[in-house]
């Protein structure tokens, strides 16, 4: 996907006051629970993803991104007051579904088991695997019985040392480097995906 050569946006979630734009899109936007030094405008908005929509309209975004932020999505709480519970993860894979234009990429880079990095932060509530990517994908995802109602196909989803995956394209050097740090020290700490929206 060679968006740097067409009119795209991309939205970077949990951007900080430093957004990512793996794919070189033209037009940059993102959101988080505070922008940092960055003034909230019509780029840029303050959103808690575990319990708020993502606010942009529907098949806005070429491609959607998040670095180091899934793991903070709880998989499950409950709503005392309805006496239910809910699943703030697969209602924001939904939103992310959502807010992708048909066709559209979503990157995601986190820490994953049984890598030290998914559990030493105590705010690290979603412990991502090799596997778990699959609830989203294919004809029938399992997540459905969840309440995901979007469906993606894997591009994508491989486990990477996270200073190689700032970017969506990654040089034969990134990824003899990853290779090297993969069997020389160990197991990786992070798993990539890069999922398309189906619509």
């Amino acid at each position: 996907m060679e968006n740097s050569k067409f009119n795209s946006n991309h939205l970077d979630l949990g951007c900080g006051d430093a957004p990512r734009n793996p794919y070189g899109a033209t037009e940059l936007f993102g959101v988080d629970l505070t922008l940092g030094c960055r003034e909230v405008d019509e780029h840029f908005k303050i959103c808690n993803l575990v319990c708020e929509p993502i606010p942009f309209v529907d098949s806005y975004f070429d491609s959607v991104s998040g670095f180091d932020v899934i793991e903070h999505i709880p998989r499950q709480s409950v709503d005392h007051q309805n006496n239910v519970i809910i699943n703030p993860f697969v209602t924001l894979m939904n939103e992310i579904h959502r807010v992708l234009k048909p066709g559209g990429l979503f990157y995601a880079s986190t820490p994953a088991f049984p890598s030290p990095e998914a559990f030493q932060d105590p705010t690290h509530v979603n412990i991502i695997t090799e596997g778990t990517h699959k609830y989203f994908c294919g004809d029938n995802p399992d997540a459905r019985i969840y309440g995901f109602t979007g469906q993606f196909v894997a591009i994508e989803a491989q486990r990477i040392y996270p200073k190689y995956a700032q970017t969506a394209k990654r040089t034969l050097l990134n990824r003899i480097k990853n290779a090297h740090k993969k069997y020389m020290k160990g197991s990786i700490s992070h798993v990539v995906w890069q999922l398309q929206a189906i619509k």
